[in-house]
């Protein structure tokens, strides 16, 4: 590394001529870093980013805990099961009605609450009706070795061609989280088909799987690239996998290990850990992934609170879609309501669910984990 040269440390003093030439010249130097600096900020190229999106603070938080029950089939007992707290929804769009796929926790188990998913759905995006009984929980079933206590966390929808639903969820033992996967024709009748990694990789800590799809009216579709359907996952650095049917995955391997695509950046927003928000969205300029990143209590971004976590936006490349083309520098969705800085975990806006609806898209996402908000975005 060449050593930068530093006027303090020259030997031979100047006299006051020569020094006044140095200090403007050095005055100069750092004009030009500075401006040099402000303009490579302000001339990023972000048309290719979802911007900007709006809280809709008059309405948030749209959903909360509530009193609902239902019959737990590992308890054998009545669970008010989301009694506790509500966040983290997948979004999707059916004959003109939006659903909300909701994480919901009871405060009976003894890792913060059994989750389960929830069904809200809505005629405007912002007041919901739910279901009072969960679609998708931990049962007597060959999934209750990886689902219960901890229950089933943070869905992430997309739909097939032909109309199957496919669901990626987190499924919690209370010691390792695992990616996996359900279907449904119907948003209430699932059908849980395990884990996505497999094999020597069963034991593998995963979770928030982002499917590449394409917007089709208000349908978000599963889109293959090159012959295979992809997926972002993970939360600590973002990886991939591909399938041929959607069901069945097989990571994208280098040197034997799952491949890293997206890392946490120092001195950034996303300083700690990136993790995927809803579906990755194929678009004209290449893989939209907006996702979520969490701060460092040290080396983070001083102007983000420690342990944050806020929302950005990365650009995946069309044909290669681990191939990272751009980033947004700043994040575009932080907590700044009291009800996303307070709650069961404090200061977050935990993004997961996505879809256009009546010319605007909606973003639905957990606040302190404890809530839900949305923000909209408005189509051009």
């Amino acid at each position: 590394m060449k050593r930068k040269y530093n006027f303090f440390e020259m030997k031979r003093p100047m006299n006051l001529f020569t020094r006044s030439i140095w200090v403007a010249y050095s005055l100069l130097l750092v004009s030009a870093s500075c401006n040099q600096k402000e303009n490579h900020l302000s001339t990023v190229d972000t048309s290719w980013a979802m911007l900007p999106f709006e809280k809709l603070n008059d309405a948030n938080p749209i959903l909360a805990a509530s009193d609902g029950v239902f019959h737990c089939p590992v308890l054998l007992q009545e669970v008010k099961w989301e009694e506790k707290d509500v966040f983290n929804p997948a979004a999707v769009v059916r004959h003109d009605t939006l659903f909300l796929f909701y994480r919901a926790e009871d405060r009976i188990g003894k890792y913060a609450g059994t989750s389960r998913i929830g069904l809200a759905w809505s005629v405007d995006g912002i007041q919901f009706n739910r279901k009072e009984t969960p679609v998708l929980f931990p049962d007597e079933d060959f999934m209750k070795i990886y689902e219960w206590e901890g229950g089933i966390e943070d869905p992430r929808i997309v739909e097939r061609e032909e109309g199957l639903y496919v669901l990626t969820y987190s499924a919690y033992d209370g010691k390792t989280a695992r990616l996996c996967l359900a279907s449904s024709n119907d948003l209430i009748h699932w059908t849980k088909h395990g884990p996505v990694l497999t094999d020597e990789f069963i034991d593998t800590w995963s979770k928030s799987g982002a499917i590449v799809a394409k917007q089709k009216g208000d349908k978000i579709l599963a889109e293959k690239i090159n012959g295979k359907y992809w997926m972002y996952f993970g939360d600590t650095d973002l990886f991939m996998a591909t399938s041929e049917d959607l069901i069945h995955w097989q990571p994208v391997l280098e040197n034997g290990k799952i491949k890293s695509v997206l890392k946490p950046r120092p001195g950034y927003f996303d300083s700690r850990l990136v993790e995927s928000g809803p579906y990755a969205l194929l678009t004209e300029n290449g893989i939209l992934l907006l996702y979520n990143g969490m701060n460092l209590d040290t080396d983070g971004d001083p102007e983000i609170v420690k342990g944050a976590y806020c929302s950005g936006q990365a650009l995946f490349d069309a044909n290669d879609p681990a191939k990272l083309i751009n980033r947004l520098e700043k994040n575009f969705l932080r907590p700044d309501q009291p009800y996303e800085i307070q709650g069961q975990v404090n200061q977050v806006c935990f993004i997961e669910g996505m879809v256009p609806y009546k010319n605007k898209w909606f973003l639905y996402y957990g606040t302190a984990d404890s809530k839900i908000g949305v923000a909209t975005y408005s189509l051009r």
